[in-house]
């Protein structure tokens, strides 16, 4: 069975039914061999599609010469093209990114682009509207094997070992080629006399993957001459491995981790139980920002003390006396908010509502609502986040008690403590919205007016 067959069988069995009626692949073109070869079998197993080529300004007139092969390509095969030139080099500056990493950056964010517009401003024009709906690459199989022994070297988890998928479903990407090699998209070439253009960067061993392919790889096929064949049918298995293992440790993490609010609580009884340890943990943290080389720190809070921390970028993980709690970091600057009169406020971490009513002759409990005395009160009082020193005189106490220590016997936890809010007057705080009065304001005998104090999370 020759190419051509082969990859009309791989078509119908992996993609055809990603297609819908009237739509079209978009295919990135390079102009190199594999995106060359692929808009050639597209053309002919009667696939609708377009090229799109972006032009990296890197190569001077080798990248022009490569635009305008693209484009006679199109001509040739009938197929609309789509082209853009970026400026790589001053992107990667401008973001601090490897010139790899920008034009990888930049071709993508392209192709998303495109799939949200229609056949407008191209460089052939089809006759009827088409509807773009996925974008296919020329990765093929030694490019797979290539990035698997990158990330085998680098260090990686067994996602890593699994090779380049053949759909990204949230990128709308699909790789055609990956089930063939170099060798075949070569030979495919030759006997059907197609024109191709080689990046002369592509010969250099200055990028690693060069290295991989121009020199690493030639000298293992010296020792095992199937070695892609191995690692091919090795990528396959661990594909399988990998779909394996996610649900094993989506089972253990469904028994450990208790989601409150944008806070997760994790028994540290449990936790420290999980077999094997180090997985579930880098398992349990990955998708918060922390790294793999976090998890012996992380490891440490199951025997640390109360409110000992480690943070990533956007999450701490915080030792809460029996419990491990992943939270957001507290990034908003605490307010003070000055309230004149009655009503509602609303304020970060909820809404207060102040209302001013006669005494009734019984008084009943309601959760989040309290009440103390509102002759005592004089309007403006000043809502904000509460600070170390603080403290008040608890309701039924004539001491007064600091905050932190109040929150301590509460046994309120680290997160909890930073959304408290107190109500105060003249400095002096009359309530913790949610919590506790202050004994000073508490109703008497003689008390005829309430200010009503409604808190909402």
């Amino acid at each position: 069975m020759d190419l051509n067959e082969r990859f009309r069988l791989h078509w119908k069995g992996v993609f055809a039914q990603l297609m819908q009626p009237g739509s079209v692949v978009l295919l990135g073109a390079s102009g190199g061999l594999d995106s060359t070869v692929l808009a050639h079998l597209l053309k002919s197993c009667d696939i609708p599609f377009e090229l799109a080529h972006m032009n990296f300004q890197l190569r001077g007139a080798e990248s022009l010469r490569d635009e305008n092969f693209v484009k006679d390509l199109g001509k040739k095969l009938g197929a609309a093209v789509r082209i853009k030139q970026v400026d790589t080099k001053s992107f990667a500056a401008d973001h601090h990114l490897s010139t790899q990493e920008a034009a990888r950056e930049l071709r993508y964010k392209w192709f998303a682009e495109l799939l949200q517009t229609s056949s407008s401003d191209l460089q052939i024009h089809t006759p009827d509207a088409i509807s773009l709906q996925l974008v296919a690459t020329a990765h093929h199989a030694d490019d797979s094997i290539e990035t698997v022994l990158m990330h085998f070297f680098r260090g990686t988890g067994i996602d890593g070992l699994k090779g380049i998928p053949a759909y990204n479903k949230d990128q709308s990407v699909i790789r055609p080629l990956l089930p063939f090699t170099r060798e075949q998209l070569e030979a495919y070439a030759r006997e059907h006399t197609i024109d191709f253009i080689t990046d002369s960067s592509n010969l250099s061993n200055d990028y690693t993957r060069n290295y991989f392919r121009n020199q690493l790889i030639p000298q293992l096929q010296e020792v095992y001459p199937n070695v892609k064949e191995n690692l091919m049918r090795n990528t396959e298995r661990l594909g399988e491995v990998a779909m394996l293992y996610k649900q094993a440790v989506a089972l253990q993490l469904n028994k450990l981790m208790e989601y409150k609010g944008n806070e997760i609580h994790i028994p540290v009884l449990k936790w420290v139980k999980s077999d094997p340890l180090n997985t579930i943990t880098w398992e349990m943290i990955r998708p918060y920002g922390f790294a793999a080389a976090q998890v012996p720190e992380v490891l440490k809070l199951s025997g640390a003390g109360n409110g000992s921390t480690v943070a990533s970028s956007t999450h701490r993980i915080i030792k809460n006396r029996a419990w491990i709690i992943i939270a957001p970091l507290a990034t908003e600057a605490a307010k003070h908010i000055l309230i004149e009169q009655e009503g509602q406020t609303h304020f970060t971490d909820g809404s207060l509502i102040l209302k001013i009513i006669n005494k009734p002759a019984e008084m009943h409990t309601e959760q989040g609502v309290e009440y103390i005395d509102a002759d005592k009160i004089a309007f403006p009082l000043l809502l904000r986040k509460w600070k170390t020193g603080d403290y008040f005189y608890p309701l039924g106490m004539n001491k007064k008690k600091k905050l932190a220590k109040f929150f301590i016997d509460a046994k309120l936890s680290k997160t909890q403590k930073e959304a408290v809010w107190v109500l105060e007057m003249d400095q002096k705080i009359i309530c913790i919205p949610g919590l506790r009065i202050d004994n000073r304001f508490k109703i008497g005998s003689s008390t005829q007016k309430l200010l009503q104090i409604s808190y909402r999370k």
